[in-house]
């Protein structure tokens, strides 16, 4: 199964400059929980903004580039390849980028969004999305405090049908 995990602003940020516009520690923290243990799927701008693979997962990177490196991981060429690699698996979650979500709304079958109570100027947007397939299986409010400055919620969709 493909899950999607991802956080969001209001306005459908999800990301400037290759980076996230805000420092959330309770998402980073809700992300390892979730994903530790399984496969994580990303682009190769994702795979860069993090500087490295991400220990206690295995990670696949998406790139067109054939002579593509990214130590730690797996580095598939097409959607196809990453379907054959995660064929037979319980989830795998596609941490980014846009791009990424985009190409594989056909598979999704979960969706996990930390919504992000504020605005943030982005360069980055979740794509246009029917919600009207998907329902809401979980939320938890986020706790907001010295660290965590911006109201959130963790919400969990699974696809209809």
């Amino acid at each position: 199964m493909i899950s999607y995990i991802f956080a969001m602003a209001e306005d459908g940020v999800i990301g400037k400059d290759n980076d996230m516009p805000w420092h959330l520690p309770n998402d980073l923290k809700y992300f390892k929980k979730v994903t530790s243990g399984s496969t994580v799927v990303m682009g190769r701008k994702t795979y860069e903004s993090l500087g490295r693979a991400l220990p206690k997962r295995r990670n696949i990177v998406l790139t067109t580039d054939e002579a593509y490196q990214a130590p730690g991981c797996e580095v598939v060429h097409s959607k196809e390849e990453v379907l054959k690699a995660i064929a037979g698996e319980n989830e795998a979650f596609v941490i980014g980028g846009a791009g990424l979500y985009d190409l594989f709304r056909g598979e999704v079958e979960k969706i996990y969004v930390t919504k992000i109570n504020e605005s943030f100027v982005g360069d980055t947007f979740f794509p246009k999305w029917d919600w009207t397939n998907w329902e809401l299986i979980a939320q938890q409010e986020g706790t907001t405090d010295q660290e965590n400055k911006y109201q959130h919620t963790f919400l969990t969709y699974q696809k209809r049908g």
